[in-house]
């Protein structure tokens, strides 16, 4: 009973976190991710749709390699926030290229190439989480 309780608690701990992390990516955008999304904005699509998967790939490990919730927040806490810094170096990279503009605008190779970058990092980062 223990075993699935800690399960349960798991996994509401994980969904949660993930809920959290897609609410922080949108506060990070000036424009309305969902009402893009509504739009059919496929650019807008793409980069939310890495940020989903590499919180994914965080959390996943996160939850994999520690038997405490607690560890897993932790290490979830700190991938979010190389994720994080992914993004602002990827734009402070790219002096000539207002991402957020480009996204909006429907820019579908901006939002596989910011697709890739999250998920890169996620990789790279997740290689990190004992």
């Amino acid at each position: 009973m223990i075993v699935v309780t800690n399960i349960v608690a798991s996994v509401i701990v994980i969904i949660v976190l993930q809920l959290i992390g897609m609410l922080i990516f949108s506060w990070m955008t000036p424009f309305k991710d969902m009402e893009e999304l509504k739009r059919g904005n496929v650019a807008v699509g793409l980069a939310f749709g890495g940020k989903f998967m590499a919180t994914a790939v965080i959390l996943g490990v996160a939850a994999y390699t520690n038997t405490s919730i607690w560890h897993m927040m932790l290490w979830f806490a700190v991938g979010y926030v190389c994720l994080i810094a992914a993004y602002w170096i990827f734009e402070l990279a790219t002096p000539g290229l207002k991402i957020s503009e480009h996204l909006q605008k429907g820019n579908v190779a901006i939002g596989i190439l910011l697709c890739a970058v999250f998920l890169g990092t996620s990789f790279a980062v997740s290689s990190l989480i004992v």
